[in-house]
């Protein structure tokens, strides 16, 4: 491991962790002025988890010790994807130690144990969001598996460094591939970040709630570090995103003169990306939770149609 991976890999988990709590502060902000709404600060993500660090966490008598882990094991889980992902640079060393199917993989044990520690303690609503929870998962799976299948077999490669190398020397072209496979990437991204219209993440109303019914036991430090694990995978679904379909302004290895305009070019990117998030949730409306099935099999289908497309036309 060199020195300058090092610094990039340490300059990648800081971005991460500062820019996540951003990332929902901003799209927190543009949801409210397309609504016509006043806009709360963009800080308010930090505010709100500084509160919680400060708070006592309290816990049902019955808890086992899964129920206190998870919060840690999940913030954990999020932060390494992040770092998987090349935000910055494709000059990682965690980037070459696994790809983007150790990426589902992350994603998949977060899942399975917010959704242990919601049934944990027994009450229906948590039973309720990690039923729910682990439907979604099943779905969204496969169909996010079809996109990075498409990307790897462009790039010959599934690390999503190599993908992001080969793909931003590519010359300009609008693929067919990867055209389905970014609607469906869109469509997997907002069903597992529990965005409209699959979940409202400012609903607390029983019948409706996914991700809120998961984390409605916890509080103090361990709801706030869900709530920083909720962001954090919407910063990592962002930047893979991001480097699969629009690869450009990362950083190549040993190029110093690129890393300097790959912040500001990351944060325009995310910026332009959460506003067309609130711009979604703002024009649609939530979908009732038995038709989130037919909305995955469509995103799945479209993965699948990119990679057929891909191997008969080579487009």
């Amino acid at each position: 491991m060199n020195l300058e991976g090092l610094l990039a890999q340490l300059l990648a988990a800081a971005v991460a962790l500062v820019g996540a709590p951003l990332v929902t502060g901003w799209v927190n902000q543009c949801r409210a002025w397309l609504q016509n709404r006043r806009a709360p600060p963009l800080l308010m993500p930090f505010r709100t988890l500084h509160k919680l660090f400060w708070k006592e966490s309290v816990v049902a008598h019955d808890a086992s010790p899964v129920f206190r882990i998870t919060p840690y094991l999940v913030f954990g889980c999020m932060l390494l994807a992040a770092l998987i992902i090349p935000t910055l640079s494709t000059n990682l060393p965690m980037a070459t130690a696994a790809d983007a199917i150790a990426l589902v993989g992350l994603f998949g044990l977060a899942r399975l144990f917010i959704s242990l520690a919601a049934m944990d303690i027994g009450t229906s609503f948590g039973t309720l969001g990690a039923r729910r929870e682990m439907l979604v998962g099943f779905l969204a799976e496969p169909a996010f598996l079809m996109v990075v299948f498409t990307a790897s077999l462009i790039s010959s490669s599934t690390s999503l460094a190599t993908t992001v190398s080969a793909l931003a020397h590519r010359e300009f072209t609008i693929l067919p591939s990867l055209a389905f496979a970014g609607i469906a990437f869109t469509m997997v991204s907002l069903a597992e970040n529990a965005r409209v219209p699959v979940d409202n993440p400012t609903t607390h109303l029983e019948l409706t709630m996914i991700h809120e019914a998961l984390i409605l036991e916890y509080s103090g430090r361990h709801l706030a570090l869900m709530e920083w694990a909720a962001s954090l995978k919407l910063f990592a679904y962002s930047c893979a995103g991001l480097a699969i379909f629009f690869p450009w302004g990362i950083a190549e290895a040993n190029d110093h003169v690129a890393l300097l305009w790959a912040l500001p070019a990351l944060a325009a990117k995310l910026a332009i990306g959460g506003f067309l998030l609130a711009l979604i949730e703002t024009t649609l409306a939530k979908m009732r939770i038995f038709r989130v099935p037919e909305f995955l099999a469509t995103a799945f289908l479209l993965g699948v149609l990119a990679l057929l497309v891909h191997l008969l036309l080579g487009a």
